[in-house]
């Protein structure tokens, strides 16, 4: 009798977890329909002002301008190499720079010491506009990859120090206490408390910089690149072909949204097995 009642217990705690699946992907369908129906409105929206002379096309273009003009460019291969100059420019101060604001962050929390002598600068840094940094990186560096990348460093490790030792310092006071009270180490802390309940921050911290990642490399191209995304934005500006910026901006939108479901499925991946609150 109780083997039969746990068992229709079990069946029915399935059927509603199952059903509860079947909203979650039901709700996820129905936001990715908004999005598109909104996305595409906008194009429809745009293609209609361009051509009813509602916006000035020499400055906005509209949507088959655009998708002209990159397909054109593709064709001819000259797009190619823009393109992968950018994003390999971009992933690269990604990738570093989460790494070392991270280990940063790692650094200053294991120093209270170092904590209160850095945070004055860090606030200071991170209030500076890093595009007065660029003319710089510059002259330091020179006119090419590694001023653009220290340009974009300068943007992503300040904002994945300031993130990740913020979260850091939030960790539950009570966990600490207990590791400490069994004769836990300052490394026990951080390995056992302080990392896995940060872990989350940590890996939204890399959504953000996918964005700011995206800023600190067009900016630097802007500064000192002959080639990439960012130098086909300043060059179409300056022969006054306007759709060549656009199909830019497009193309930026396109890969930064990629890269950032690429994350977004990462951090799927790294999180699927903790707990939900």
């Amino acid at each position: 009798m109780k083997g039969e009642a746990d068992r229709l217990g079990q069946h029915w705690i399935q059927g509603l977890y199952q059903e509860y699946r079947r909203r979650r992907r039901s709700e996820r369908r129905l936001v990715t329909g908004v999005q598109t129906a909104i996305l595409v409105f906008l194009f429809v929206l745009w293609e209609i002002a361009g051509r009813m002379k509602w916006i000035d096309v020499l400055l906005f273009s509209y949507p088959s301008k655009v998708f002209t003009q990159i397909g054109k460019d593709a064709v001819s291969g000259e797009l190619w190499g823009h393109v992968g100059v950018t994003v390999g420019e971009t992933l690269v101060g990604f990738l570093l720079g989460t790494l070392l604001g991270t280990l940063l962050a790692v650094l200053i929390w294991w120093s209270p010491f170092l904590s209160k002598v850095l945070d004055p600068y860090m606030v200071v840094f991170n209030s500076m506009p890093k595009v007065a940094l660029g003319p710089i990186f510059i002259v330091m560096f020179g006119a090419g990859f590694t001023a653009i990348l220290m340009t974009t460093l300068s943007i992503t490790v300040i904002i994945t120090t300031l993130v990740v030792y913020n979260s850091f310092q939030e960790v539950d006071s009570n966990l600490i206490k207990v590791v400490r009270t069994f004769g836990g180490s300052r490394r026990d802390t951080f390995s056992k408390v302080i990392l896995p309940a940060s872990f989350p921050a940590i890996v939204s911290t890399l959504k953000v910089n996918v964005g700011m990642a995206w800023v600190g490399v067009i900016v630097g191209e802007f500064l000192v690149a002959k080639n990439g995304l960012g130098y086909l934005i300043i060059y179409g500006f300056q022969v006054f072909n306007f759709t060549l910026v656009m199909s830019s901006l497009l193309i930026i939108a396109v890969v930064a949204t990629l890269m950032y479901q690429a994350v977004v499925y990462v951090e799927r991946l790294l999180l699927s097995d903790r707990p939900q609150r």
